[in-house]
């Protein structure tokens, strides 16, 4: 018992620093308010990992110091210390506790979750289209927004597609961040419990223009949604038979189309560089491709280069720079009949 004194010691400095170290990282990375039902269960298990990397760092770190403080060679010491041997119960201890904490987290971790992407056959659906560098949000009525709109308290479940390469849906206050691989569609569950607007943001890096691939996540109450809904389904069907009743080409769908398709991610209208060639005063304009060969750019050139972009390249751009979107050849017409308007 002549070195009790000690483990109280020791003790005491252990639940010390424990307790500080954990404040500490709650002061050093706040985590962002909470806004989905899934967001209660994730902050309590890194809560719960806090506590514990508090703690693992106390019970290294304390003895450590505590006895290069404590059992330091005094002034005047010459003798050797004192011989200690193995101690089988204590290796046996720090084996098998730190394995039987590994296992309970992976089961707990496991069960949150379970809980994190519950399917529910009710929630609502919601189609995201990611590609460089902008979101797209098709919803069943048959309209597409750039923003997502959402009720509060109603569980959702958004179809998550990429275009070209991978990409990562985050939005901080919902907490879940899920990839979006090319050719699958990703499933990405949540119930917005918090009225706002957030932030979804790219968490993959995919690109020159990463940084900016962001847009607004409005959570609405649900009498609100519903009128928003009906207005946007009404604004749709007026559109698509305005449309059915004009079979040309328009500059003003093409217009539409150029922000709903994302063309104003890389291409700009008022002449500035972007990552593709500017759309301004590039009809019948002489185009160089990468071959060494010119071309006019004309209304079959311009049809092509949109329908299957890699059929000619332009000089200065690689193989695949655009993504083929697979537009249909009414709406590809009418980003034609767009381009030829900007002189």
């Amino acid at each position: 018992m002549r070195n009790a004194h000690h483990y109280i010691a020791v003790t005491i400095l252990v639940a010390i620093v424990t307790v500080a170290t954990y404040f500490a990282l709650l002061l050093i990375g706040p985590l962002p308010l909470q806004a989905s039902t899934q967001s209660l269960d994730i902050d309590w298990l890194l809560n719960l990992e806090m506590q514990l990397t508090g703690f693992f760092f106390a019970i290294i770190v304390v003895p450590l110091f505590y006895s290069l403080f404590v059992f330091r060679r005094k002034k005047g010491e010459t003798s050797d210390g004192e011989h200690f041997e193995g101690h089988s119960g204590l290796e046996i201890t720090w084996i098998a506790v730190p394995l039987i904490v590994v296992v309970w987290l992976g089961i707990i971790g496991a069960d949150n979750l379970r809980k994190v992407t519950h399917d529910d056959p009710q929630a609502m659906q919601v189609t995201a289209i990611a590609f460089q560098w902008e979101w797209q949000f098709v919803y069943p009525q048959g309209f597409t927004d750039e923003k997502l709109y959402l009720p509060v308290d109603r569980p959702v479940l958004i179809n998550m597609e990429s275009r070209d390469v991978i990409h990562s849906f985050w939005v901080p206050e919902f907490r879940i961040k899920q990839d979006i691989v090319p050719g699958r569609i990703m499933e990405y569950r949540v119930t917005p419990n918090r009225v706002g607007t957030y932030k979804v943001r790219c968490a993959e890096l995919c690109g020159t223009a990463h940084s900016t691939m962001e847009e607004e996540v409005i959570v609405m109450e649900q009498a609100k949604y519903d009128a928003w809904l009906a207005q946007r389904t009404a604004e749709a069907v007026a559109a698509q038979a305005t449309e059915a009743a004009d079979p040309n080409p328009s500059a003003t769908r093409g217009e539409r189309r150029y922000s709903e398709n994302g063309c104003k991610a890389c291409h700009s209208l008022d002449g500035s560089h972007g990552i593709g060639p500017t759309w301004k005063g590039l009809y019948e304009s002489e185009v160089k491709l990468a071959d060494g060969s010119t071309v006019i750019a004309d209304d079959a050139f311009l049809f092509e280069s949109i329908k299957e972009p890699n059929a000619k390249i332009v000089a200065g751009f690689n193989v695949n720079a655009m993504p083929d979107f697979g537009l249909p050849d009414r709406q590809i017409a009418d980003l034609v009949a767009f381009i030829k308007t900007l002189k």
